[in-house]
Order: structure tokens, then C-alpha cells, then sequence
């Protein structure tokens, strides 16, 4: 054969080689000495951006091919700014995962119209923790049960119109007849507890428990709290005692529209990859995700940090939106109703 049509040939097999998918690749032959972003729907320090990264130094050990993982943050817009990015710009190779807000998988069907992701197609890894929310006052208040706030109103401190402690005092006062009277205007973070501690409110309702755990566990340890009522699809383990609200909710139409909105909770803090990428390395994820939830390493970091780890697996993050998306439209219609309207 002639030297040129030979070396041809072989820069032609060379070529096509090179344009082969990296999905012929094991995960554990792609994933070898590469470096994952890991977007993070906050900025630094935040509830979510602890949780993402003690998670970041734990799920590389049980990674194929143990890449590094380098954290990025990219706050805003209630956590679209990073699921936009995930869905939108990410090459959906599996070098870039994100661990997004609770609300975000949720926004489509609420009618957000700056979400520009489909939800049932991002490849859900899990989440780490549940965002249940709780009532409280302080302890020497005289309100400690909830059927003192059904026959009695009391102030609670709330923030944005669209936040968790404007939001469930709403729904508890719609579905279970509690009188709270919300009191706007009170700073994001740490603004509603300091009103609580001066006195200024008689107390809060749609707080997350473990957010408050993690910013505040002298009230836990010095047992300073009233906690009489939460509000989630299950109930907290550590909180067996007080009632659920959606447990006291006797009508079924207004509990399904309840259940809806509190899908959010349940999902927590969850973690998601693009869609397309290749099945075999999401399910090499999900694997990498489960055994970081039972890692005795992680755990005592978690504790440290007085995170609440309580987790969801990608495949029971996917079953809980399906049936959402799947409700009927009367209900979402409802859901909507209690919701800051899409803009």
C-alpha cells in the first residue's frame, strides 16, 4: 500500500476514534482525573451552600474514577438563576451537577415563567434534607398548642410577600382555621427571630426546623421553644408530638391542594443533573448520592454542623413531581391562589 494513502487511513481511524462518544467510556474511565462543577442556587455560607459542599467532600470517595469537585455558587431569583444554567448551559456530559432550592422543581407548574428547564426531564440525584416548617413562641408565652391559635388570634413576624412565614400562616389560617394576623416587614434570615426575641411578635409560623436548628440551636439546647404545630407531608421524627397540619385538615380537596404545595418541603435540598446525559453515569450518581446519606464520615460532619439529614432518592424525588405534574388542574389552580403570582 502507498505510504500516503496508508498514513491517510490512519489519520482516518485516529479522526473517527476522536469523534467517538465519551459515553463508550465506563464512568469510571470518563470520571478518572476530571474535575465537576458543582453549581450551588446560593450564595456562600447560606443554609444551601453548607449542606452542598460538606455533601461536595464526602461523594467523591464513592464517585467511579474519584474526580474532584469544585463548587460554584450562583445565587438568585429564588434559585432559577442556577437551574436555568444547569438545564440551559451545562453540557449534559456529567462533569456539572447542582444542588438547587427546594421550590424550583416546582416553579413550571406554579406558572414562574422565568423557569426555562423542564423539570421532569432534569436527572434528579436526591436530596440531602426535607424543609418542613414549623409554629412556634417562646417559652412564657401562653400560647403552646394550636387550638389556642384556632380560638385566639396571635401576631406572627413575616418577611416577603412570597416567603415560607407569609405563605403557611396563610394556608394554616385557610385549611385549619388558626387566626394568625401576619406582620410584614421583617428582614430575610434572622430578622423574624429577632422580632420573636424582642417581643415585637408573639411568634412565628413557616419556619424550616432545620434551618432553625442550624442558626439557632441554643433555643433547642436551652429548650427556650414552644413548638405546637408543623407543617409537612410527614412529620419531622424528631417532633412525634405535635400535630401536623395537614393531618387536622378535614376537607379532601382542600388537603390535596395543601399536599401540592408542600411538595416543595418535601424535596428539601435536592441535587439534579441536566437531562441527556448518559444514563449510566446519572445512575453512578445516584449510587455515589445514596452511600454519601449513609457515610458515618458525612454523618459526623453533618452533626457538627447541626444539618438535618434526612434523605430523598433521586427515583422518590422523580415519583413525587410526576404525580404533581399529574394533578388535576383544579387543584394547581387552588395551589396558585395561595402563591405570589409567576413574574
Amino acid at each position: 500500500m502507498d505510504r500516503h494513502i496508508s498514513h491517510l487511513l490512519w489519520s482516518l481511524v485516529f479522526f473517527f476514534a476522536a469523534l467517538l462518544p465519551a459515553a463508550a467510556q465506563t464512568p469510571e474511565e470518563f470520571y478518572k482525573g476530571k474535575t465537576l462543577t458543582m453549581l450551588v442556587a446560593s450564595g456562600a455560607g447560606g443554609g444551601y451552600d453548607i449542606y452542598a459542599r460538606a455533601f461536595a467532600r464526602h461523594v467523591g470517595k464513592y464517585l467511579p474514577g474519584k474526580p474532584t469537585i469544585v463548587a460554584k455558587n450562583l445565587p438568585g431569583a429564588g434559585g432559577l438563576i442556577a437551574v436555568n444554567s444547569l438545564s440551559n448551559t451545562a453540557a449534559p456530559d456529567g462533569l456539572t451537577f447542582a444542588a438547587l432550592t427546594n421550590g424550583v422543581a416546582m416553579d413550571p407548574l406554579f406558572g414562574e415563567n422565568a423557569a426555562k428547564f423542564d423539570p421532569l426531564k432534569l436527572n434528579w440525584l436526591g436530596s440531602i434534607g426535607k424543609l418542613e416548617n414549623i409554629c412556634i413562641t417562646m417559652v412564657g408565652s401562653p400560647i403552646t398548642k394550636v387550638e389556642q391559635v384556632q380560638q385566639k388570634e396571635i401576631s406572627v413576624a413575616a418577611s416577603a410577600a412570597s416567603s415560607n412565614s407569609v405563605l403557611i400562616p396563610k394556608l394554616t389560617n385557610a385549611f385549619i382555621g388558626t387566626k394568625f394576623k401576619i406582620v410584614l416587614g421583617y428582614p430575610e434570615g434572622t430578622g423574624n427571630t429577632l422580632a420573636l426575641e424582642r417581643g415585637e411578635v408573639e411568634g412565628i409560623c413557616g419556619l424550616s426546623y432545620s434551618t432553625l436548628k442550624a442558626t439557632h440551636p441554643d433555643w433547642f439546647a436551652n429548650k427556650r421553644l414552644n413548638i405546637f404545630l408543623q407543617i409537612g407531608l410527614h412529620k419531622i421524627a424528631a417532633l412525634p408530638d405535635v400535630p401536623n397540619a395537614i393531618d387536622l385538615v378535614k376537607n379532601a380537596e382542600d388537603k390535596k391542594v395543601l399536599e401540592i404545595i408542600l411538595i416543595r418541603q418535601e424535596i428539601g435540598r435536592p441535587f439534579a443533573m441536566p437531562a441527556g446525559v448518559p444514563a449510566d453515569r446519572v445512575a453512578a450518581f445516584r449510587k455515589a448520592f445514596d452511600a454519601t446519606m449513609k457515610d458515618s464520615e458525612f454523618l459526623a460532619e453533618a452533626d457538627r454542623l447541626q444539618m438535618e439529614v434526612d434523605p430523598l432518592s433521586g427515583a422518590e424525588m422523580e415519583k413525587l413531581l410526576a404525580g404533581a405534574y399529574a394533578a388535576p388542574k383544579a387543584v394547581i389552580a387552588r395551589a396558585v391562589s395561595f402563591l405570589e403570582p409567576a413574574h
